[in-house]
């Protein structure tokens, strides 16, 4: 490996952190200021209701997870309603910490409460004009992968 290469893979791998803190930290304020959809149904109703509202779609699954047809199908639905509405779509692996970060339990553990984390939307009201420095750091990430033709970035959220 050349120096320059080197000196690439680190910054990539910097760049993928600091997005992937972004993320965390806009999921936080967005469910704190109710700016967050939880569910591929529930999503899917507000998609259809106000689509201009919404201006963050993350779709979260895991490796173990990734043979399953219907969230997949589902996903692929959310994704080309996305595209046709200019939303930033972005790949999440780390259910577990991704169920931490809300508050929701794990993976593991069983509850008749837990909320299906597959889709989540971000939303900013027109009578509104919130800005998250987290929500400009991911929106800068989806218009960078998307010059580089990668329409669905993926960001991995590490357990702590």
């Amino acid at each position: 490996m050349t120096l320059e290469e080197v000196v690439a893979c680190e910054s990539a791998a910097q760049k993928m952190q600091t997005v992937s803190n972004a993320v965390e930290e806009l999921l936080v304020a967005a469910q704190r200021q109710d700016r967050l959809t939880v569910g591929v149904y529930e999503s899917a109703k507000l998609m259809n209701v106000d689509p201009d509202s919404v201006v963050l779609c993350l779709l979260a699954i895991d490796e173990d997870e990734e043979d399953d047809i219907a969230l997949q199908i589902h996903f692929t639905l959310i994704q080309a309603f996305c595209c046709d509405n200019d939303i930033d779509i972005v790949r999440v692996s780390g259910m577990r910490r991704l169920a931490e970060l809300l508050g929701e339990p794990g993976p593991t553990e069983e509850s008749e409460e837990s909320r299906d984390l597959h889709c989540l939307l971000v939303t900013n009201p027109h009578t509104d004009s919130w800005k998250s420095h987290g929500l400009v750091e991911v929106a800068s990430y989806c218009e960078e992968s998307r010059e580089n033709n990668q329409w669905l970035p993926n960001i991995s959220l590490q357990e702590r």
